[in-house]
């Protein structure tokens, strides 16, 4: 249990810019949760809140003292217990309840946890205005008194998300399909299990082999975090082992999705958002698509070969879910693998992604090497790499110094982005590490790329 002996001041650094992230016994503790859970009940007048956590072996001591401060706050708590973050964005909307709050530091090393929070309709805190009050009132501890607020165990509403997660694919346009799924011992199995029940009670033709599925909370297997390049093998491996037609990973709390195509190669995220764009605008012409300014190139082609509008926005679920909401854009995707839909309180998933996929091979009557190889071929990209420099600031000036004469247009919307024409880069520096991350892609030129990519990391390092 949480000491309230003694809610004095304390400092609280463990916010980032939308969420909560933090060191355990440094800046991350049960005190810290209370805190915080304490600081969102008061600050935001929540009647009711949805609470989940991920597989962690200190989330469950981080929900607890969560949940308390939450109901000492006089807020009633829905405990979905062990559960995905976009389960938390599905209830906390479904439910209509004033907020919702999920434990989790995603793909973070295992000394680190977190929080995602959302508002009402699970939509992001603004970071000027609505997440301050919070930060603040849990810092000071200076929280008002307030009638005890109830806590309901509500896992067993997994079954109305499993349902509503079907609802986003005809199950009739399905054909016959093995599929390899690679839960990395994070939270995904159980809730991938619901979903894969309901979609075979529906009648859906497909035929899934897990792997990594149990949860556990030593990650026997890594962290788990699909995007890392020595993470992909053993799905690979089982892909060409079980002669699988895709193959689908999550990581820690699975609000990311990542694909594999049917020969096992791991196919990067701007690609996936530019098909998953075009799909959607089969069905609805005309709409807006909203994607991160990292990697552009084949994403604004597909959307504007299938009709529709192209639609940047700063790279974050916070930023992205923001400009959704404000162009009422029906899908939106980063390159990370965060996929974000109107249909789901404008939120990331990484459930719908997968569903949506088999329908798309299913209607199409192709794999996905066949749908994307070419794709890949006219708009090669680099993959983000990071680059780990004492000094950011001053290599990034020296890189753009050298080039930004040459570029036919900047862009400052997230890092620095330089068009030349038939390529492009995006530098970035991150905000909690002094490392720089660059994407790069070229117009058809792969050749191109790794020249580019190998003359400005020389100029990067120095």
């Amino acid at each position: 249990m949480t000491d309230k002996s003694n809610l004095g001041k304390r400092e609280i650094t463990c916010f980032k810019a939308y969420d909560v992230r933090g060191e355990l016994g440094k800046n991350l503790d049960a005190d810290v949760a209370y805190r915080i859970g304490r600081a969102f009940a008061e600050a935001r007048r929540a009647r009711c809140v949805v609470v989940g956590r991920d597989s962690r072996e200190s989330s469950p001591e981080l929900a607890a003292a969560l949940i308390d401060g939450l109901t000492d706050g006089g807020a009633d708590v829905l405990d979905l217990g062990l559960a995905g973050t976009e389960e938390v964005y599905f209830h906390t909307g479904f439910q209509d309840t004033d907020g919702g709050i999920e434990v989790t530091a995603s793909h973070n090393p295992i000394n680190y946890n977190g929080m995602k929070i959302v508002g009402r309709g699970s939509a992001p805190l603004d970071p000027a205005t609505e997440l301050p009050p919070i930060v603040d009132l849990a810092t000071s501890g200076r929280f008002a008194a307030a009638k005890k607020g109830s806590v309901t165990d509500f896992s067993h509403a997994r079954a109305e998300y499993a349902r509503a997660m079907a609802d986003f694919v005809d199950i009739s346009a399905l054909r016959p399909m093995k599929i390899v799924v690679n839960a990395g011992n994070g939270t995904a199995g159980p809730t991938f299990d619901a979903i894969a029940s309901e979609l075979e009670r529906r009648g859906a033709p497909l035929t899934f082999v897990r792997m990594h599925h149990d949860v556990d909370s030593s990650f026997p297997n890594g962290i788990p975090n699909p995007l890392l390049p020595e993470n992909q093998p053993p799905t690979v491996e089982k892909m060409k082992q079980e002669k699988a037609d895709l193959g689908v990973a999550w990581d820690g709390d699975f609000d990311r999705c990542f694909f594999f195509d049917e020969n096992g190669r791991f196919i990067p995220g701007e690609y996936i958002v530019g098909l998953l764009g075009a799909a959607f605008l089969e069905k609805s012409p005309g709409e807006k698509i909203v994607h991160d300014p990292r990697v552009i190139m084949n994403t604004r082609a597909m959307i504007e070969e299938a009709g529709g509008e192209a639609v940047v926005s700063k790279t974050g679920h916070a930023f992205i879910k923001r400009k959704m909401r404000d162009v009422g854009a029906i899908y939106g995707g980063e390159m990370s693998a965060h996929h974000y839909f109107r249909d789901f309180y404008y939120c990331d998933s990484g459930m719908i992604p997968w569903l949506l996929m088999i329908e798309l091979l299913s209607r199409k009557g192709q794999t996905l090497a066949e749908l994307l190889s070419e794709r890949m071929r006219l708009y090669p990209s680099s993959g983000e790499t990071n680059y780990h420099i004492d000094d950011p600031d001053a290599a990034i000036a020296r890189l753009i110094g050298r080039y930004e004469d040459k570029a036919d247009s900047r862009d400052d919307l997230d890092g620095v982005s330089l068009d030349f024409g038939t390529w492009r880069f995006n530098l970035r520096k991150s905000n909690t590490e002094p490392v720089v991350r660059l994407n790069l892609e070229s117009d058809g030129d792969a050749e191109l790329v790794r020249e580019k990519q190998a003359e400005l990391a020389a100029i990067l390092k120095g």
